[in-house]
């Protein structure tokens, strides 16, 4: 049964992966103006642009471009880079990777703190502390993360000089260098996501504090933090691990405001250069990418409600 409802999981998973796919190819072929005349320049002549076109394969209908392109990503191949002539592949990844540790960093942060701080408000719920954790994540829900990001800068970078306000990365820095460089807008993305993640825990935790079953646990004397942390919160862990799996995805997914507003070199600041220089291939790649790693967290966030949710697992 379970077998079946991943197996299930993964097709629609990659049914929607197929459609956006499609999205992708074909808004940027509606995007305005020609790539053969935006690649050469205004004063490239009709013969050069038309031998472009047939190079970049323009000349061809959409349908079988699409079709090419789509054979080229299930091989690996994302085609060339019109702006340097390398290959995408080897323009993304070391980006990729940047933007994957900065997440990475985010989430190792924001993860544990957001259920930790959860089960707290849970446990002293209408109280001052439980009334200004409400506050606070409602302000950094609120908040732009580019408006974030330069709060950040300011108090941080230009008052205080703590942290650097541009995130620039070299091949020798040690570990301890790059995770002090990155800090910043690592900060921002834990402010956005720790939001979420808190509230979603404390709703589950306080949805299930009229139980019978947890009513039973506090006649029998058991205190208020046991009853919380040893039978609420292992019923409670499907909405979270489902809202923790999205925010992981936000962390891949929605870094280019952040990367941009801190020159961070990573996928989301490459998106930003391609889309500004019109170098399709990249933007194309970028945005496949994104809808995959999306796609992919979403399933892990459906796979791990049913596994823990026997309601899930059983369904009638």
């Amino acid at each position: 049964m379970i077998a079946a409802l991943v197996l299930k999981r993964l097709g629609l998973g990659l049914l929607t992966l197929l459609v956006v796919s499609l999205l992708i190819f074909f808004a940027v072929e509606l995007l305005p103006g020609d790539l053969a005349q935006a690649v050469l320049g205004q004063a490239a002549t009709e013969e050069t642009v038309a031998a472009m076109r047939e190079q970049l394969g323009l000349d061809r209908p959409a349908p079988a471009r699409y079709l090419d392109w789509l054979g080229g990503v299930l091989t690996g191949d994302l085609g060339t880079s019109l702006l340097s002539g390398e290959r995408v592949s080897t323009a993304i990844s070391q980006r990729l990777l940047n933007t994957l540790f900065l997440a990475s960093y985010a989430a190792i942060i924001a993860v544990p703190f957001a259920v930790i701080l959860g089960v707290f408000v849970a446990l002293y719920r209408n109280s001052i502390f439980d009334r200004v954790a409400n506050v606070a994540t409602l302000v950094s829900i609120s908040s732009p993360e580019f408006f974030l990001g330069y709060v950040l800068i300011l108090f941080l970078s230009v008052k205080t000089g703590a942290f650097p306000a541009i995130a620039t990365l070299r091949g020798d820095m040690s570990l301890i260098d790059l995770l002090y460089r990155t800090f910043l807008p690592a900060l921002t993305l834990v402010l956005v996501v720790t939001a979420h993640m808190m509230r979603m825990t404390r709703a589950a935790i306080i949805n299930l504090l009229a139980s019978p079953y947890i009513e039973m646990a506090r006649l029998k004397g058991m205190p208020p933090w046991k009853v919380i942390v040893k039978h609420a919160l292992p019923n409670a862990w499907a909405p979270i691990i489902n809202v923790i799996a999205l925010n992981l995805a936000y962390l891949v997914t929605g870094v280019v405001l952040v990367e941009v507003v801190f020159v961070y070199p990573g996928i989301g600041q490459l998106l930003v250069d391609a889309v500004a220089k019109r170098d399709f291939p990249v933007v194309q790649a970028c945005c496949l990418i994104f809808a995959a790693t999306f796609i992919l967290l979403n399933l892990a966030a459906d796979i791990g409600s049913i596994l823990t949710n026997p309601r899930l697992r059983h369904p009638k």
